[in-house]
């Protein structure tokens, strides 16, 4: 594990300005799914009043609490902990739903948003060959590159792989769960989706 610059960096960090850029204005309410030792929910927390963290991993959790800050961390199953609907402006997750049924964690998920509120999400998911070989290589050679500028931090929560779930399963689920969300593949081993809750 080695970080440089006081900055932590790996695949995952390096996508969560795009949940942070999601956060709609006015936003007071903020959910992270699977937050692990909770450096996404802090950075949530410098623009949104109220900020919740959840995840299944004791050992994560109590990391998390040994920040100095309000976040309120919970450890607990997100499918089943008893959240009020439609109770956040913003649920984010980060590297989560591969260790949970994908479907059932995107219905949750736009459950619990307010009408208004924004879901973003950051996932990982299969690749299958032979036609994902090119960009995998690309992603490797990119991802060797920023290691090298930046160091890697290994995060402490547990690992599922490979991901149950490929890409165009995922775009799918998607489409079916999260009508006129969008879908974007990233290079570095990363999907995301962004989606906005309709008002009525």
């Amino acid at each position: 594990m080695t970080v440089q610059n006081g900055r932590r960096w790996n695949h995952n960090i390096h996508y969560h300005p795009r949940i942070l850029q999601a956060v709609p204005h006015g936003a007071r309410r903020a959910l992270d799914v699977g937050c692990g030792e909770g450096m996404l929910a802090r950075e949530l927390r410098r623009t949104v009043p109220d900020v919740t963290g959840i995840d299944l991993d004791a050992p994560s959790i109590d990391l998390a609490r040994e920040h100095p800050d309000d976040v309120g961390y919970i450890l607990g199953d997100f499918l089943t902990h008893p959240f009020e609907p439609a109770s956040f402006d913003v649920v984010a997750s980060v590297a989560t739903l591969h260790h949970m049924d994908a479907a059932a964690g995107l219905a949750r998920m736009r459950h619990l948003l307010r009408p208004g509120g924004v879901l973003a999400v950051v996932g990982l998911a299969r690749s299958t060959m032979p036609g994902d070989l090119p960009r995998d290589l690309a992603g490797v050679a990119v991802g060797t590159l920023h290691r090298a500028v930046k160091g890697h931090w290994e995060h402490p929560s547990p690992l599922v792989w490979p991901p149950p779930v490929t890409y165009p399963q995922m775009r799918a689920l998607a489409a079916e769960i999260l009508p006129g969300s969008e879908y974007r593949r990233h290079l570095l081993f990363r999907y995301s989706i962004t989606w906005r809750k309709p008002r009525n």
